[in-house]
């Protein structure tokens, strides 16, 4: 069984475990189709309600198999973005999306630019609703000091505003950003009320900064978060990325320090990896991104992998977890 925990004022509940649909749009490498739906399919077998896309992934791909698996099934809920429309035609650079649909991401966070891509969101996915919109990389981690700053006054300015319509009429139950960075969510507190930002890779057992800064501003201000990027990329579950880059030494180091004391309390690090994330008072959920049943199932072990209290202790004595970061109570996961 996997629990549900509830988000602020808005009536929703989201499972503790959710699944972050933008691996099975093929990132990097391709995903076959069947491997893509089994996956879908597997996750709501296995009791995963909270599933979240966006137009960006595999441009508009992610989106088609989400709404196809969650078609005629009224449990879920289900989270999109804003912030880019797809234009007809194969983008020139399709990025890390190997197997992209014929479509060319084009940012636009204005007040007409979100309302069309939620319209736009809907057809994709074939559903007649959407619980959560996440206004997408907004930020200077992905448009630069040069632009960043007027796109963020267009999305606080026009794109809120739809954001905040939408909601108000009911269209949708939730808003909030969808970033890799923890500066433009801190920043934008001051231009709105959100219900919960998706911060990816930035609130993990390698990085912990948002104790600093954010979570307190957001506990203040009653807004909850979404972890995705619980492993960074792949390097705590084995891999040789960091943020979808080279793994520095530093971090190379610290990941076998946290191994080794994982080992020693036969702990494999990726289930501590998921169940450190839910541990803070603010997670309503953890997003991973399986690309194959496989995958989905190797998570679910994790997520059930009763952790000792010992262990938590023993990072936080070895110097690779701030001694201040909230960590499970009990030894194992509902």
């Amino acid at each position: 069984m996997i629990a549900k925990t509830p988000v602020g004022r808005t009536g929703l509940e989201l499972t503790e475990l959710g699944l972050g649909a933008a691996s099975l749009a093929g990132i990097f490498t391709p995903v076959p189709e069947g491997d893509a739906r089994a996956t879908l399919k597997a996750a709501r077998d296995a009791g995963i309600a909270y599933v979240d896309t966006a137009p960006f992934y595999g441009h508009g791909l992610s989106e088609r198999l989400v709404g196809d698996a969650l078609r005629g099934d009224p449990g879920y809920v289900l989270s999109t973005k804003v912030g880019r429309l797809l234009r007809p035609g194969t983008a020139a650079d399709p990025g890390a999306w190997v197997t992209a649909l014929p479509f060319t991401p084009v940012y636009d966070y204005s007040y007409e630019g979100v309302m069309r891509s939620f319209e736009a969101s809907l057809q994709r996915l074939g559903l007649d609703r959407i619980d959560i919109l996440y206004m997408h990389d907004i930020g200077n981690l992905t448009h630069g000091p040069e632009a960043g700053p007027a796109l963020f006054r267009i999305a606080m300015e026009g794109g809120y505003r739809a954001l905040d319509e939408l909601r108000r009429s009911g269209a949708i139950r939730a808003i909030g950003l969808g970033v890799n960075e923890r500066e433009v969510c801190r920043a934008a507190l001051d231009h709105g009320d959100w219900d919960l930002f998706l911060l990816a890779g930035r609130y993990t057992l390698l990085e912990q900064a948002p104790l600093d800064d954010l979570f307190p501003a957001c506990a203040a201000a009653g807004t909850d978060i979404v972890i995705g990027g619980p492993f960074n990329s792949g390097v705590l579950v084995g891999g040789d990325t960091f943020d979808y880059g080279a793994v520095p030494e530093t971090i190379a180091a610290r990941v076998r320090t946290m191994t080794e004391i994982c080992r020693a309390h036969d702990v494999p690090l990726p289930a501590a990896a998921l169940q450190f994330c839910r541990a803070h008072p603010l997670v309503r959920s953890t997003i991973p991104g399986p690309r194959s049943p496989s995958e989905l199932a190797d998570i679910l072990t994790w997520w059930h992998t009763p952790v000792p209290p010992a262990l938590w202790r023993d990072l936080k004595a070895a110097g690779v977890l701030r001694a201040d970061a909230p960590v499970p109570e009990e030894e194992s996961v509902s």
